[in-house]
């Protein structure tokens, strides 16, 4: 699915909005006020080099929880035999 805005334009919706635009004005020309309150939920309070670390660390955990999910199945294939031995 593609996005209609990146991260970086959605900090800058939420500084805007910080910075005293009346939120029925920011929202009138780009988006639905439901899509705002969900992002200031998710990204209130980020900057931008905050967002790109997030997003970082989110690969870096699915890179994480992939390995850890092969090891556990190299793990469990020899357990598996063995139970089928005896």
């Amino acid at each position: 699915m593609k996005k209609r805005f990146t991260e970086e334009q959605i900090i800058g919706f939420l500084r805007e909005a910080e910075a005293g635009l009346p939120i029925k004005e920011l929202c009138r020309p780009w988006l639905l006020r439901g899509e705002y309150y969900l992002w200031r939920s998710k990204f209130g309070g980020m900057s931008v080099s905050d967002e790109k670390r997030l997003k970082e660390l989110e690969a870096e955990n699915n890179r994480l929880k992939k390995l850890l999910a092969e090891s556990m199945l190299e793990n469990e294939v020899p357990r598996e035999a063995l139970r089928k031995k005896w």
